[in-house]
């Protein structure tokens, strides 16, 4: 079998497991995400409920002879659970579950949710990567965007990390926010690159309904807004190349080696179980390809049995499954993701896999949409087969729209 660490396409019989955990210590005034405070007996109820979920994932991926490539924990902040909760269900996924050879394996972490001995504790339970939701190194602006660190605990978090032998760790960053200017974002990156992680992700601040940020900004954000945050961009592709940061995908860089496993497998079409309240999740079932999702009703999950994940057919009648809005992909759905979202990717996508995968050339299927680009100066075709030109990543979401069919 083919190696999941190998370059992207992996093997068909790769996965990846996404565990939810949709707790946090207060919600931030930007975030539109499923999550919210608990107490410690809902988590307690919720972590049970994963780990019956889990058992019943892991159940099905080795009936599918399915093995597992990269394990994500996100939310929310999977980082307020206890040590000993994070160890159950690491230990739960390799009882039960078949890893690939060096899987890759991911937590995101909020500084303030952690102490020393937490993050050994993460360490010893296999966490092998940390994602570390800096956002800001400037206290005004983390007092801003409602986060409950402030920028020394932010660099006191890092030197935890390391302290405890984390050397596989991305930064997460936002731009553009509200009275931030060019000047505040440059020194945000060279405090960044001064910490030397292995990862950045850079993402500009988008402003979501239902949140406290649109009551605030959501009918002021100006042109003059989007310009700068252009700017911004621009600036952080500099700093981070002269910095030895390859940009593999719209937002985020690497050093050479250190690319997320995880997203990428988004991008690329690799199958993914979601675990835990309104995870998502993209399964290949009897050749047949599925997107669905979990219920948001959090008391329905922690009483339900997840049974349900061996008869996906199940989803389609009312009322029987937590798994839930069920979209079986079209041939013309699925070749439509491998354009846009593979072009999220600064290397593109490759003739050859979509060929693999489609049974015939993009040519054949996008040529229209693929000559246009290429005459605005925004599509390249490459030695594999086509990418973005920076013009191109620029204007993104107009080159993604150009792959509707």
């Amino acid at each position: 079998m083919k190696n999941c660490n190998d370059k992207i396409p992996v093997h068909d019989a790769c996965a990846g497991i996404y565990i939810h955990i949709p707790f946090c210590v207060k919600k931030c005034a930007y975030c539109d995400f499923l999550s919210a405070p608990a107490s410690e007996s809902v988590k307690d109820d919720y972590v049970e409920a994963l780990k019956r979920e889990l058992a019943q994932v892991l159940k099905r991926m080795n009936t599918q002879k399915e093995r597992i490539s990269t394990i994500y924990f996100g939310g929310g902040t999977p980082s307020i659970l206890k040590g000993e909760q994070i160890r159950e269900l690491m230990h739960c996924i390799l009882e039960n579950g078949v890893l690939e050879e060096n899987p890759e394996i991911t937590l995101e972490m909020n500084p303030g949710t952690v102490t020393p001995d937490k993050m050994k504790q993460i360490r010893l339970a296999g966490i092998k990567r940390l994602s570390i939701g800096m956002q800001s190194f400037h206290d005004p602006e983390l007092k801003l965007l409602g986060r409950i660190h402030r920028a020394k605990d932010a660099l006191l978090c890092f030197e935890q990390a390391r302290t405890a032998g984390f050397d596989n760790i991305s930064l997460d960053l936002m731009s553009c926010l509200p009275g931030q200017s060019e000047k505040d974002w440059e020194e945000n990156l060279k405090t960044a690159i001064r910490l030397n992680p292995e990862h950045i992700s850079a993402y500009s601040l988008i402003i979501e309904e239902n949140t406290e940020f649109y009551e605030r900004y959501g009918e002021n954000w100006s042109e003059e807004q989007e310009e700068l945050d252009r700017r911004m961009y621009e600036m952080t592709g500099v700093m981070l190349k002269e910095a030895g940061y390859h940009r593999y995908e719209i937002s985020n860089y690497a050093k050479p080696g250190y690319q997320s496993r995880h997203n990428s497998s988004y991008w690329t079409g690799i199958p993914y179980y979601g675990c835990g309240l309104g995870a998502s999740s993209l399964v290949k079932d009897q050749g047949t390809w599925r997107r669905f999702h979990e219920t948001t009703d959090l008391q329905q999950y922690l009483r339900a049995s997840f049974t349900d994940w061996h008869d996906l057919d199940a989803i389609d009648r009312e009322g029987k499954t937590v798994l839930q809005e069920m979209e079986i992909l079209t041939k013309e759905a699925r070749m439509e993701e491998f354009m846009f979202l593979g072009l999220r990717m600064t290397e593109g996508i490759a003739s050859e896999e979509f060929y693999r995968r489609f049974g015939c050339p993009p040519e054949d299927v996008f040529g229209g949409p693929i000559g246009e680009l290429q005459k605005d100066a925004l599509l390249v075709k490459t030695a594999e087969g086509y990418a973005l030109t920076e013009k191109g990543l620029d204007l993104c979401n107009y080159c993604f729209s150009k792959f509707l069919l």
